[in-house]
């Protein structure tokens, strides 16, 4: 009875095994820190690497890629956001690593690199493994196209996750994560670690902006150390120990610009800040002129700048107004998406506009510190904006001129409260894989040591 009680209580816990193997190969260049993390997700085998941006990614899934192919004897696909593949492929060749960029479903290297868009050409059969980057991308996806990576994940024995964070506002999107890992189900992590004020699982996603969900009783340490399980976070590599040199981030610097709307809402005798999501949408639109002449203004002598926007209208007036803009549109074909990124990353656009939707998932853009955002509900886009200019190998302080209204100023507030949850969980995070990587290195190092005879013998 006591055993059966032990194996239930355990059950319960979600500490799932690792399933991977040791490390085959593991190369000079990594630092200590990515060398670490690296070596838990080959003998983790599904993991996910919750690294911020500029901690390297791409080296050590590329290794992690490579450790793969030398266990299984087969290539293995790693799936990119739109240019983000070429990019890959260049950081392969620099480190002596053989991968390549693949469009139409061809494998001819160890290591294939293709986007999203392009995975229904490959065959999962082919393949030991598979790496997301940029996975926290994959639930802005279309449902077909989101159900066809789950699927591909799926069938593989060996998957990586890599991303800044699962969702940087968002504990219950974890469970996503959990689930195209093959461990807990999204579903199942709710109903094992939170309680819905609303008595029902059903159509109810954010921890933040209602406060729909909450931690049961004593079940947040439970949920934090079932993660650790899965998934290293790391923001800095001193969060595991190690000197931080060299990933000292410059500063980020906001100004704020509040624009009036030249016209009063129908039906008023004088303007009124926008009160709720309708009235804001439709000052949105009422300014739209306005917002799009400061955004412009500001980046007239930015070498190089993007102007982040949302809708296709501030789109195209902004690149109308910005001498030398360059804009990617939702309706462009993804070659010509890539190839204006590509163009962008090269330096050969002045000024970039396009969403965070389209251009906002893991390019590496050190060489720009100028940028204009206008303001929207989502913390998530405006991270991960924010996050291609600033992050590490940035030389410059980044600039970022926010363009909003009186009434988007309650976007702000929301996004700074995001910004706050965000932080509290990478706290939580941090805290909790620190403890389970002293559990891991006492392992190893107990693992590494030679007992004398003398102290296992029966006579002592």
């Amino acid at each position: 009875m006591v055993t059966e009680y032990a194996t239930f209580l355990e059950r319960k816990s979600q500490l799932d095994e690792a399933d991977g193997f040791e490390p085959r190969w593991m190369p000079g260049f990594l630092f200590d820190f990515q060398r670490e993390l690296t070596e838990w997700a080959i003998r983790q085998g599904r993991g996910a690497l919750f690294a911020d941006c500029g901690m390297g990614k791409t080296p050590m899934q590329l290794v992690w890629a490579d450790n793969v192919h030398r266990e299984t004897g087969k290539p293995v696909l790693i799936l990119t956001p739109l240019a983000v593949s070429y990019q890959t492929e260049a950081e392969a060749a620099k480190f002596g690593i053989e991968a390549a960029v693949s469009r139409e479903g061809k494998i001819a290297v160890p290591i294939v690199v293709t986007n999203y868009e392009q995975l229904h050409r490959f065959n999962a059969d082919d393949f030991g493994g598979v790496v997301c980057d940029e996975s926290s991308a994959i639930k802005s996806f279309d449902g077909t196209r989101r159900a066809e990576v789950t699927e591909f994940m799926r069938r593989m024995r060996y998957r990586l996750l890599c991303t800044a964070t699962a969702a940087p506002n968002d504990y219950i999107e974890l469970g996503t994560s959990s689930e195209a890992l093959g461990y807990l189900g999204h579903t199942d992590m709710l109903g094992r670690f939170f309680a819905n004020d609303q008595g029902t699982v059903r159509g109810v996603r954010t921890w933040e902006g209602g406060a729909k969900w909450r931690f049961k009783g004593h079940a947040e340490t439970a949920c934090w150390r079932w993660v650790s399980s899965w998934a290293r976070a790391i923001r800095k590599p001193s969060d595991y120990g190690f000197d931080d040199a060299g990933f000292v981030l410059p500063p980020l610097n906001h100004r704020q610009h509040v624009v009036q709307a030249r016209t009063i809402r129908e039906g008023m005798l004088f303007d009124l800040p926008a009160v709720g999501l309708w009235e804001e949408r439709e000052e949105l639109r009422r300014t739209l002129d306005e917002r799009c002449e400061q955004a412009a203004e500001i980046l007239a002598d930015a070498n190089p700048g993007v102007a982040w926007c949302h809708l296709n209208a501030e789109g195209d007036r902004l690149t109308k107004l910005i001498d030398g803009a360059v804009q990617i549109s939702g309706s462009d074909p993804i070659d010509a998406k890539e190839e204006k990124l590509l163009a962008f990353s090269r330096g050969e656009i002045r000024v970039l506009v396009t969403k965070p939707v389209i251009g906002a998932w893991g390019l590496n853009w050190q060489h720009c510190h100028r940028m204009t955002f206008f303001p929207s509900h989502s913390y998530e886009q405006y991270y991960q904006a924010v996050r291609r200019c600033w992050r590490f190998g940035q030389t410059n302080p980044v600039q970022v001129d926010i363009v909003t209204t009186p009434g988007g100023e309650k976007a702000l507030e929301n996004l700074q409260r995001k910004a706050d949850a965000a932080g509290r969980m990478f706290d939580a995070l941090v805290a909790h894989m620190q403890d389970a990587l002293t559990i891991q290195r006492r392992d190893t190092y107990d693992n590494r040591v030679e007992v004398p005879a003398w102290a296992t013998s029966s006579t002592n």
